[in-house]
C-alpha cells in the first residue's frame, strides 16, 4: 500500500522520551498501514535506537530506524527528505508526541487534499508543571483550501502545525542547514516559493514539549548558540535575495518572508541584549549586526523597528542611552509580565 504520510522523528539521546512519542502512533492497524514513521538517530550515545528497533520489530510496516553519524537536526530532516515515500511529510522530535486520536484524523483527512501545505492547530505541554496550552488558528476553517496568500497575510505557520507535501521537498532538493540550532525556520520557510495551496484542518495533532526553565537557563541556551542563530538569519537574508531576484517571485511569499526574517532580527537582537550591558564586545557585536541587517536589505530592517519598541529606541539613538534603554525594556517586561 502507497503511503499518506512520513513522519521524521529526529532524535539524539531521546531514550527518556521515546516511548511515549513513538506509542503515539499505534493506532488501528488499517491506520498504521497508510503511514510510516523514520526513527533518524544521530549518533545517539543512549538507548535511543535500540527503543526504535523495538518499535521496528514490532509494527515493521510503520516503523524504521535510521542511524547515523552526529549532524544535528536538520542533518535529520535531510536524512529523512530522502528517504521518505509518503506523500506528505511531518516531523515530530523526538521528545514530544502526537494527539493520536487527532493524528489518526489528519490521516484520513490526508486522503482529501493535494494542497502543498497542510497545517492544524497543536498543543504546548509545560512539562514541569504537567499543563498543556492549545494553540490555535480560529481564523481559518476546518477542511478548507486557501491560496498561499490568504494564509501568509494571517499567520506564520511554526514546524509543529505544518504538514508538506513531500515532493515539494524532494523536486526542488529542499536542503537544510547542518551542525546548527534554529534550523525549524529554513524548514518552513524553504519550501515556501513552490507553495500555491494551503488546506487546514481543526485538529490538534502535535504535542510539543517545553519545560518551564528558569529564565536564566534558557538565555544561556540562547547565548550558548548565538552564531548558530546568526547564521540561520544570514542564510535567511540570502534566501529572500534569491528569491525576490527570480522570475517566479510573488509580493505575497516575499512578504511571508520578510516578516519572518525581522521576527530573525528581533531574537538575535534579544540574544545580545541578554548580555550584561556592561560588556561592550558584546555591544560591538550587537551594533555590527544591526549595521549587517541594514545593508542586507533596509525594508527588513524597516519592518523589525516597527515590530520591535526596543529597536526603534536604540537606532533612533544610534545605540547611545543603551544602558538606560535596556533598563525602561526590561521594566515594562516586567510591568506586562505580572
Amino acid at each position: 500500500m502507497d503511503k499518506l504520510l512520513t513522519v521524521v522523528i529526529p532524535s539524539y539521546n531521546v531514550e527518556k522520551f521515546l516511548n511515549q512519542t513513538l506509542d503515539s502512533f499505534v493506532c488501528d492497524e488499517a491506520v498504521m498501514k497508510k503511514f510510516e514513521v523514520i526513527v533518524v538517530d544521530d549518533g545517539s550515545k543512549d538507548n535511543t535506537a535500540k527503543i526504535g528497533k523495538e518499535y521496528a520489530d514490532k509494527y515493521p510496516d510503520t516503523f524504521r530506524v535510521i542511524s547515523k553519524e552526529n549532524g544535528g537536526h536538520g542533518s535529520t530532516i535531510n536524512c529523512g527528505i530522502r528517504n521518505a515515500v509518503g506523500k506528505y511529510f511531518k516531523v515530530v522530535d523526538g521528545d514530544d508526541w502526537v494527539n493520536t486520536a487527532d493524528f489518526v484524523k489528519l490521516v484520513e483527512d490526508l486522503e482529501k487534499t493535494e494542497s502543498e501545505y497542510v497545517f492544524t492547530n497543536y498543543y504546548e505541554y509545560y512539562d514541569d508543571v504537567n499543563r498543556q496550552k492549545a494553540v490555535d488558528f480560529p481564523q481559518f476553517k476546518d477542511g478548507t483550501e486557501y491560496d498561499f496568500a490568504d494564509v501568509a497575510n494571517k499567520v506564520y505557520i511554526p514546524m509543529h502545525a505544518l504538514v508538506i507535501k513531500t515532493s515539494v521537498l524532494k523536486d526542488n532538493n529542499i536542503v537544510i542547514d547542518e551542525k546548527c540550532f534554529y534550523v525549524d525556520v529554513e524548514y518552513v520557510m524553504f519550501p515556501v516559493p513552490f507553495v500555491n495551496k494551503v488546506t487546514f484542518f481543526d485538529l490538534h495533532v502535535y504535542m510539543y514539549r517545553l519545560a518551564l526553565s528558569t529564565q536564566s537557563v534558557s538565555i544561556l541556551g540562547f547565548q550558548k548558540h548565538i552564531n548558530d542563530h546568526l547564521r540561520v538569519t544570514f542564510h535567511m537574508f540570502d534566501f529572500y535575495r534569491d528569491y525576490i531576484s527570480s522570475d517566479k517571485a510573488d509580493s505575497a511569499k516575499a512578504d511571508y518572508m520578510r516578516t519572518c526574517i525581522a521576527d530573525l532580527i528581533i531574537t538575535q537582537s534579544a540574544i545580545y541584549s541578554s548580555y550584561p550591558d556592561s560588556d561592550m564586545e558584546n555591544r560591538k557585536r550587537f551594533m555590527e549586526f544591526d549595521r549587517k541587517a541594514k545593508e542586507l536589505s533596509p525594508e527588513i530592517y524597516e519592518l523589525s523597528s516597527v515590530k520591535s519598541g526596543k529597536l526603534r529606541l536604540l537606532r533612533k539613538y544610534n545605540f547611545k542611552h543603551y544602558r538606560l534603554i535596556q533598563s525602561l525594556s526590561r521594566l515594562h517586561f516586567k510591568m506586562t509580565n505580572k
